[in-house]
Order: structure tokens, then C-alpha cells, then sequence
């Protein structure tokens, strides 16, 4: 992560976001913006989401890779990246974190780890604000 962020914000950042996390995620075609809440883990200025290669979230994300988030007294801007398919070999230090974090919904069903279309998507964040006990931060990631 940036060095530029404070330390404090990065601590609440990491106690905020780094399990499962409900955020909003929006994504924005042809000035039309869309929303959902997804499900997703904060580590080193980016969010992890597990989702569906054929989604319209990951359709939008192909047209127009760059997103917002807002969650927790947390807004934000990134750019999402499709990390392909969750058990490629590329993704392998990712998966067995998610498997950790997600575990209450994991292996429920949610998720067949044989689909190749079940995917990680990486939100790399690039600039948001972070209230914090009366205290707002302006962060450049």
C-alpha cells in the first residue's frame, strides 16, 4: 500500500475491511450507473470479490473496468480486474485467504469450485475518503 496513507487509516481500514465485508460496488455503461452489495476482503488497497464470470457485474467491468465502493463510513474509486477463474494456479495465494474469510458461506453451496466461471474480482483502489470518529481522511492509494 502507499506510504503516503496514515498509519491510523490503514489500522481501520484493516479492522473494517479485512474479513467478509459487505460493500456496495458500482459499476458505470453508457452513463447508466448500476449497484450491488457484494461480499468482499480488504488487503493492501485492494477489495477481493468471489463472483460469476457471467454476471452483468463482470460484463459492465469488461466495458468499464473502473468502480466505486461505499461501506462502513468508507467511499471510494478503483479498477476492477477480472483475476480469471478461482482455482488457476495464478490465484492460488488468493483462493485459500477467501476460503478462510467467506468460510460461513463458502461451502455451503454458494460456491462450486468446479465452475470455471467462478472467478475473483480485484478492485485495486486508487483514491477515497474514510471517516473515522470525527476524523476524515482524503486517501491517495
Amino acid at each position: 500500500m502507499n506510504d503516503k496513507i496514515p498509519q491510523k487509516a490503514r489500522d481501520v481500514l484493516n479492522e473494517r475491511f479485512n474479513k467478509d465485508s459487505l460493500i456496495s460496488l458500482a459499476t458505470s455503461v453508457d452513463n447508466i450507473p448500476y449497484v450491488r452489495t457484494v461480499n468482499a476482503y480488504y488487503e493492501d488497497g485492494a477489495f477481493y470479490v468471489i463472483t460469476y464470470a457471467l454476471s452483468s457485474k463482470i460484463g459492465q467491468i469488461k466495458q468499464n473496468p473502473i468502480v466505486a465502493i461505499s461501506g462502513d463510513w468508507f467511499t471510494c474509486h478503483g479498477t476492477a480486474t477480472d483475476l480469471g477463474y478461482i482455482l488457476s494456479e495464478e490465484n492460488g495465494w488468493i483462493i485459500s485467504k477467501l476460503r478462510s474469510v467467506f468460510s460461513s458461506w463458502y461451502g455451503n453451496g454458494h460456491i462450486n469450485e468446479s465452475d470455471e466461471n467462478n472467478h475473483i474480482l480485484c478492485i485495486r483502489l486508487t483514491d477515497g475518503i474514510l471517516f473515522d470518529h470525527g476524523t476524515r481522511y482524503d486517501l491517495k492509494f
